[in-house]
């Protein structure tokens, strides 16, 4: 039997440590970047997610796994549902929100966690088996409707965290380095079928600005030259917190949601981008070596997963704002501004707290 203090040693304090600094750090950045208002709503978000940590705690993984069907058809719903004028909501080229009142929701997000769960659960059924082609196929065909399904809106970027998130998890489920080649080969193939037939004009401008950002000065290329002005001014320790003339001047969009990278490496310097990015770093080291030891395969898969998305989007982010990257919607998990973006970021850690935890309680 285990008593209550056992159950209290089964938590994971690096992890809670991690994501409190993490989400502290983010959202201090956020009031100098955005104001009091994105503060409060982020906030709001943070202490959602603790709910929801605390939640998703009390259920085993296992069984969540034994559910994820649900789920994933509730999520793929959610996707089509989004889709439909009236009641999905463009927001940048995109209809990919819901918006309930003052709350905007974006349905992709939550849709991540889902994915993790249902993805690791079928990896762990057909462990052994991945490499025989129909069993592949059948594999393959369930991140391959969520992509399709947030393709569409179009949303390029969450599809291709997804696409990331499902290769990484096939590459720890041992899938054969023939697969992986042919598979690369044929996204490189079909690159140009992409370009012609799939991107939007907006799309396209936001890619060819990477490379000369000055051939649009005032127009696809003005978040780049100024994210990167942003960055250069900062030097080793920055202006100061609310001292950014981008901020101040209001030269850079979006400084407090997809640019937020770029007003710490503004205000906080070298010093303060390296301190976000080994936060970061650590974080998800923490969250693969948890999955290193689960007690099974679905828990190691599951934290794999969750430490994907994460490696993703910070590299696109930070990528991004260095100019290195188109412009996307990819969020800075913990310091990006957006309700969803926390919540679904705070799920995740969850995710992986309960695989940690489980493991420690089976220890006792």
């Amino acid at each position: 039997m285990w008593n209550g203090s056992s159950r209290f040693r089964g938590l994971d304090m690096p992890l809670i440590v991690l994501t409190v600094l993490t989400a502290a750090f983010g959202i201090v950045m956020i009031s100098s970047a955005g104001g009091p208002k994105y503060v409060v709503i982020q906030t709001v978000a943070f202490i959602l997610g603790i709910a929801g940590i605390a939640a998703l705690m009390i259920l085993d993984y296992d069984y969540l796994a034994q559910i994820s069907s649900y789920l994933y058809i509730g999520g793929a719903a959610l996707l089509v549902l989004v889709l439909i004028p009236g009641l999905g909501k463009i927001h940048n080229g995109a209809r990919s929100w819901f918006e309930l009142g003052p709350i905007n929701f974006q349905p992709a997000e939550v849709v991540k966690i889902i994915f993790i769960i249902s993805f690791a659960r079928l990896l762990s059924e057909k462990e052994g088996r991945i490499n025989e082609p129909k069993t592949l196929l059948k594999i393959l065909a369930q991140p391959a409707i969520l992509c399709v399904l947030i393709a569409v809106q179009p949303d390029f970027g969450t599809a291709s965290v997804f696409m990331f998130i499902t290769f990484v998890m096939l590459f720890a489920a041992k899938l054969s380095w023939k697969y992986i080649v042919g598979g690369f080969a044929a996204l490189a193939a079909l690159c140009p079928a992409a370009w012609f037939f799939l991107l939007q004009d907006y799309q396209k401008k936001r890619i060819i600005s990477v490379f000369n950002p000055e051939s649009d000065p005032s127009g696809s290329g003005y978040h780049i030259i100024q994210s990167k002005i942003a960055v250069g001014s900062g030097k080793l320790f920055g202006t100061g917190l609310y001292k950014g003339s981008s901020q101040v001047n209001n030269l850079l969009p979006e400084r407090h949601t997809d640019f937020i990278f770029s007003a710490v490496c503004e205000e906080l310097g070298m010093v303060g981008a390296v301190a976000a990015v080994l936060l970061l770093t650590v974080l998800i080291l923490r969250c693969v070596y948890i999955g290193i030891n689960a007690r099974n395969s679905l828990g190691n898969y599951i934290c794999i997963g969750v430490a994907a998305m994460l490696i993703f989007q910070v590299f696109e982010n930070i990528g991004m704002c260095l100019g290195m990257f188109p412009v996307t919607g990819i969020t800075l998990p913990f310091f990006s501004y957006g309700g969803s973006s926390m919540l679904t970021t705070m799920l995740a850690i969850g995710l992986v707290m309960n695989v940690r935890y489980r493991c420690r309680l089976i220890n006792f």
